[in-house]
């Protein structure tokens, strides 16, 4: 193959124009003859039992087509399932019905269903149905909600307790036994909401003829999303087609199934009619999933010279009131299996209580469960550095893995597979010029001001599979990549993809990485993807999965085109397929280039078959599942510098440097760009975010008013670099980017908040650092001195 022309290119993202001038087809611009809408009956109530539900003036409303209860579909729809059933930990897996039957157990839980002729006909409709509640008391915070006479939300879940989760590795009695120094705190990782641009909204229609039904989905994954739409509605798979346009965000939380999917298609196809429905954006807050909200008890043994021994924990993770479709993995897998972080932590024991409670379900959001992890050893590596005396990039160097020790297999059993984390923290303190920071801070401190600075040297798990490893945790599924490449006769190029890209730039990568690998222009490759009618079986878009492992389906499809076309090439060429050669899009014979054949001549002969050799069929399309051997385990150093002003609690961020390790960069800017997006939201949950609810499970912080989202002006310009140590197992040394911005940044800016509180003696305060948080901390510990 030739020097790669496009590979590592800043190439601008092709699918922008069509975002930013309005002309992409959202789920809600799918506009279909006939089409109804439907509106759901929410509960008011976080916890209370259906008494009666009166629908006759709703159903008499003008337009009004039809209206449907949770009785109504009780035998008509199969429960909501959960697609992550985590072994050996007594997982208990609630019933969730699409519409709620006997009792609510959330604010925001479907009840009815109204269908009318246009939305605000739906909208008036709903509001006119009359449901009967009897309350029952409700409990939202997960250590309350196991506590002996605590509420119970469902019958077959004791305790509340939907699993007791255990990882251990090494000797931790004996690390912290042989420790000088053992530090204990207690962690919040506070509830946050997606926030997507884009709500959620579905639209169906079925075609009577045929049985046929066609779901257009907000959705990251929309071949999970048919498998599962397809137990739901108790239909056949092959009749049920399910496509994703354009998704304004999703960041996890358009990863589940959820019951208004499955209620639109089923009023599709009983209504004969289109259905189309949006959600709101109070919807969005309360029915959509919501993420992180662990409450931690951590234990950190080490030496006097700063060496990192053992952890041990205890983490009560809020699922909710049902268990979402990934939720049991979140805490587990992606979390627990994370805590030894960049470090040779020898022993490491935790345990995790899947809790469930009367608030929104959780599941993924943004690095889902690996900055829960990154966060609580990042803070306890800092805890360690104040208690020792020693500075914190100083313990960080001394517990690194070595690069030389690659691939590295952590006490939780899992092997990073490669990893060089001293490069990457020499260049993020050059960057921030720590050693002058240093000096301006002792200064700043002698005149009253609080200067901090944080480090972050995270690793995470990343390009979710193989698939064997997937089942053996429990998800219900495979994890692999798949790919269609096939050729038009004029040497156009169709890649399918069974991912679905929305926003992390695969429309432009792929289309790099085949442009390279066939030679051929790069206007000449079309990336299709959301729509289970056109591409192959593939798992969806998240745990920065997609460029991984879809590349690697991809490049394996690419090759066997190579193959193939080589065989054709030899017989047009008179030639042996070993002499002849690929390079730059041509076939020639090995020592006589003016004998060749372009690959877009052998694709027109492929198709035509008029002259092919002996076994090899006609056209030029390939397919191929890619199963990594491995997961991939991105990794960096994020440093943040911030000024606290004492006389109002603000956190003022100066400076944020983030330097990552993604392995090889297809496109630079987009990597820059994912980077961007998620370290803006790791600094919303350490000093913004926080869904709050009070004690009758009501969403206090339920629209923009009250929930706090970043706004430009509070985010620092991001000064970004990287390290490259290529992932070992991949066949173009990649790594995931997508969430590594979110997993690093938190813990960066709560280290450089403590670290500018720490003349006040204050060591830990729980996230987010709002001004009246950090004012009330600074007034507890009296008059504010240098």
């Amino acid at each position: 193959m030739a020097v790669s022309r496009l590979f590592g290119a800043r190439v601008k993202r092709r699918d922008d124009p069509q975002l930013i001038t309005g002309k992409a087809t959202f789920t809600d611009d799918v506009t279909l003859p006939g089409v109804l809408y439907a509106a759901v009956v929410r509960s008011p109530h976080a916890h209370a039992r259906i008494t009666r539900i009166d629908a006759s003036r709703a159903r008499r409303h003008p337009g009004v087509r039809a209206v449907f209860t949770g009785r109504d579909l009780a035998d008509r729809l199969a429960p909501m399932p959960c697609a992550w059933l985590v072994p050996g930990c007594e997982l208990k897996v609630p019933r969730r019905p699409v519409l709620a039957d006997d009792r609510v157990r959330h604010v925001g839980e479907g009840v009815a269903v109204v269908v009318a002729e246009d939305r605000y006909a739906a909208r008036d409709a709903a509001e006119l149905v009359a449901v009967s509640y009897e309350p029952l008391p409700a409990v939202i915070n997960q250590e309350e909600a196991t506590r002996a006479g605590a509420p119970r939300l469902h019958d077959d879940v004791p305790d509340n307790t939907a699993f007791t989760w255990t990882t251990t590795g090494g000797d931790a009695r004996a690390a912290f036994a042989a420790a000088d120094v053992v530090i204990h705190q207690r962690f919040t990782n506070q509830r946050l909401i997606p926030n997507a641009m884009e709500a959620r909204a579905a639209t169906a229609h079925a075609n009577p003829a045929t049985g046929e039904l066609t779901v257009w989905v907000t959705s990251q994954n929309p071949h999970i999303h048919r498998f599962v739409l397809s137990i739901v509605l108790k239909m056949p798979e092959h009749k049920l087609r399910v496509i994703a346009p354009e998704v304004g965000g999703g960041f996890g939380s358009k990863i589940p199934v959820y019951p208004e999917d499955a209620l639109v298609a089923f009023l599709a196809r009983e209504l004969g009619r289109p259905v189309k429905w949006t959600e709101d954006r109070r919807e969005n807050y309360l029915a959509t999933i919501h993420g992180r909200d662990h409450i931690t008890d951590l234990e950190i043994a080490a030496r006097s010279d700063g060496t990192l021994l053992a952890l041990r924990g205890r983490t009560y993770a809020n699922l909710g009131a049902y268990l979402s479709l990934a939720a049991p993995g979140i805490p587990t897998i992606l979390h627990g299996l994370m805590l030894a972080g960049a470090y040779t932590i020898s022993a490491v024991e935790y345990t995790v209580h899947g809790v469930v409670t009367n608030t929104t379900p959780v599941d993924a959001y943004r690095g889902a469960g690996r900055p829960e992890a990154t966060y609580l050893v990042e803070r306890a590596v800092d805890l360690v550095a104040a208690k020792t005396g020693l500075d914190p990039a100083e313990v960080r160097r001394r517990n690194f893995i070595p690069k030389e020790k690659f691939p590295y297999t952590v006490p939780a059993g899992i092997t990073y597979d490669s990893g060089d984390y001293d490069v990457a923290l020499a260049r993020a303190l050059a960057m921030v010029d720590y050693e002058a920071f240093r000096r301006e801070q002792a200064a700043a401190r002698k005149a009253g001001r609080y200067l901090g600075l944080g480090l972050s040297t995270y690793v995470e798990i990343c390009g979710l599979g193989p698939s064997p490893v997937a089942g053996a945790v429990g998800f219900q599924g495979g994890l692999y990549g798949s790919a269609t490449v096939r050729m038009a006769p004029t040497g156009k190029v169709e890649v399918m993809i069974g991912e679905s890209p929305h926003g992390q730039g695969e429309e432009t990568t792929f289309a790099q990485i085949v442009a390279d690998r066939l030679g051929v222009p790069f206007e000449d490759v079309e990336i299709v993807s959301g729509d289970t009618a056109r591409t192959p079986m593939g798992w969806g878009t998240y745990g920065s999965r997609t460029t991984v492992v879809g590349s690697g389906a991809v490049v394996t499809a690419c090759d066997r085109l190579i193959e193939k076309g080589r065989q054709i090439a030899a017989h047009l060429l008179e030639a042996s397929p070993d002499d002849v050669v690929f390079q730059d899009g041509r076939f020639s014979v090995r020592g006589s280039p003016d004998r060749s054949k372009s690959i877009q001549e052998i694709t027109l002969q492929a198709t035509l078959a008029w002259n092919l050799p002996a076994g090899v069929e006609p056209g030029m399309e390939a397919t191929a599942f890619y199963d990594p051997p491995n997961f991939v385990y991105p990794f960096g150093a994020h440093a943040c510098t911030v000024e606290v002003v004492p006389e109002t609690g603000e956190v003022r961020l100066l400076r944020y440097v983030a330097v990552d390790d993604c392995g090889r960069v297809i496109n630079p800017m987009i990597v820059d760009g994912q980077v961007h997006g998620g370290i803006v939201q790791g600094i919303a949950q350490a000093l913004l975010e926080e869904a709050v609810y009070d004690r009758n499970g009501q969403l206090l912080t339920a629209s923009m008013l009250d929930y706090a989202v970043p706004r430009a002006p509070q985010v620092p310009r991001m000064e970004t670099d990287r390290t490259v140590t290529p992932s070992p197992h991949h066949p173009l040394g990649l790594k995931g980017i997508g969430e590594t911005g979110t997993i690093a940044s938190t813990a960066a800016v709560a280290n450089a908040v403590m670290d500018a509180l720490a003349p006040l003696g204050i060591t830990h305060l729980d996230m987010p650092y709002t001004p009246r948080r950090v004012w009330h901390a600074i007034q507890q510990r009296g008059e504010v001195r240098p």
